[in-house]
C-alpha cells in the first residue's frame, strides 16, 4: 500500500513540476512579448517628436516668409486698396418661392397645384336610378 502511495506522490510531483515549468515559460514568453511592445512604444514616440521636430522647421514664418518672396509676385498692400463695408455691393434678392416661380415660367395654368400625379384619382361611380335598389 505504501509503495502505491509512494508512486501517486512521485507522479503528483511531476505533474505538478510540469505546469510550474508551463507557466514559467508562459510567464516569460509574456514578459518578452511586453518588452517587445515597449520597444516598439519608444522607436514611435522618437519617430513622432523627429516627425513634430520637422513640422516646427517646415512651419517656421521666416522660412515660409523666405520661400513666399522667393516664388510668389506679391506686392504690399496700398492704403487706397483697403476699404470699409459701405463700399461692398448690395447683396442679391433672393426668390422666395423659386420653385413656383419655375412652375409660372412654364405656364402650367389650368393644372392644379397641388396634384402630384403619383396617385391616379378614383373615378366616381353614376348615380343610381331612383326606383332600383
Amino acid at each position: 500500500m505504501m509503495r502505491v502511495l509512494h508512486t501517486l506522490v512521485v507522479l503528483a510531483l511531476i505533474a505538478a513540476a510540469a505546469v510550474v515549468y508551463r507557466v514559467k515559460y508562459e510567464a516569460t514568453r509574456h514578459a518578452e512579448q511586453v518588452a517587445r511592445i515597449r520597444l516598439e512604444i519608444n522607436r514611435e514616440r522618437e519617430a513622432i517628436g523627429e516627425l513634430q521636430a520637422e513640422w516646427a522647421r517646415l512651419n517656421n514664418p521666416a522660412r515660409l516668409q523666405a520661400l513666399a518672396e522667393r516664388h510668389l509676385t506679391l506686392k504690399p498692400l496700398a492704403i487706397p486698396q483697403i476699404h470699409d463695408l459701405r463700399n461692398l455691393p448690395e447683396k442679391p434678392s433672393l426668390d422666395p418661392d423659386p420653385i413656383g416661380t419655375m412652375l409660372e415660367a412654364l405656364g402650367t395654368t389650368g393644372v392644379d397645384p397641388t396634384a402630384t400625379g403619383s396617385v391616379r384619382p378614383t373615378p366616381v361611380p353614376p348615380p343610381r336610378p331612383q326606383g332600383a335598389r
